[in-house]
């Protein structure tokens, strides 16, 4: 099927009036996705899309059953509004707003441990399973149904690399944006375990860049699992300049961590597969796959 979302899915969305909302939530509901309801707070009653709107997350779960959000709200109050998610029990939250607060998003991480909420993001092109649903702003043309489940930290190359698996006619199960920001909720480590445990993918790609620990927590739970799936990474930021941050996702190298070498080392020793280039991913797969 799919990982994080189903056809039954019922999604809200939390900032729904917004112009950015309004155009990806048009397209949504075009590509077939449940969605049932707004959130927008001083707005309850209105519609919107066809859609009610509610003042609130626990309004909008009670009336329609939704068990998903996803979030377009301003950085500044983004925080509070996943909270509000956490807190009403949902099962998914999709956020899609860049440039989070740092220290707004680890309130959010302490909202999070022990509630029951798979949060994806910030800074997220959400999740997409061809077919099935869209929960954020990605592209579907060249997504196709099939059996590769894409883990990434890019938008961009996620974008790249679904059109290479549907060329070379894998398709995708699902593909999952965990988002670029320092502090964010589902890991790429979640995300691989997950399609590890799924039935219907076959083959796994983790796009990742330099930064952070993901990569090699992603190793880590591959040299541990030993899935009998081939895995595929991309690793991009090779030649970036160690010390400096890189673009808005805060991509940041330093001195002995987070450096593309360690990350390739790490996963080359798990067994992982690496993509030579960005053009050669779905290649790779394929290969892996014969």
């Amino acid at each position: 099927m799919a990982i994080l979302i189903t056809p039954e899915t019922k999604v809200m969305c939390q900032g729904l009036t917004g112009r950015a909302a309004t155009f990806h939530c048009a397209r949504m509901l075009s590509y077939g996705t449940q969605l049932v309801a707004g959130v927008v707070p001083g707005k309850g009653g209105r519609t919107h899309l066809d859609l009610p709107v509610y003042n609130s997350v626990v309004e909008a779960r009670d009336t329609t059953g939704a068990t998903a959000s996803l979030l377009f709200v301003p950085p500044e109050h983004a925080a509070a509004a996943m909270i509000e998610a956490i807190e009403a029990e949902l099962d998914l939250l999709v956020c899609v707003t860049e440039r989070v607060p740092v220290l707004d998003m680890v309130r959010v991480r302490q909202a999070l441990a022990g509630s029951k909420t798979r949060l994806v993001g910030p800074n997220s092109q959400g999740i997409l399973a061809p077919g099935i649903g869209q929960l954020g702003v990605m592209s579907t043309v060249d997504a196709r149904r099939g059996g590769v489940g894409i883990a990434s930290r890019s938008a961009s190359l996620t974008s790249e690399v679904v059109l290479q698996t549907t060329n070379a006619g894998l398709g995708q199960s699902t593909t999952v944006g965990i988002g670029g920001d320092p502090v964010h909720g589902l890991s790429l480590r979640d995300t691989v375990e997950l399609f590890i445990d799924d039935d219907d993918t076959s083959g796994i790609i983790v796009i990742g860049e330099i930064g952070g620990s993901d990569e090699e927590d992603v190793a880590a739970l591959i040299s541990a699992r030993k899935p009998s799936k081939p895995v595929v990474a991309l690793i991009a930021g090779r030649h970036a300049p160690p010390e400096r941050r890189m673009g808005h996702a805060g991509a940041l190298a330093t001195q002995g961590t987070g450096s593309a070498k360690g990350k390739i080392k790490a996963l080359e020793q798990a067994g992982v597969r690496i993509a030579p280039d960005a053009s050669r991913v779905g290649e790779a797969m394929r290969e892996a796959l014969m």
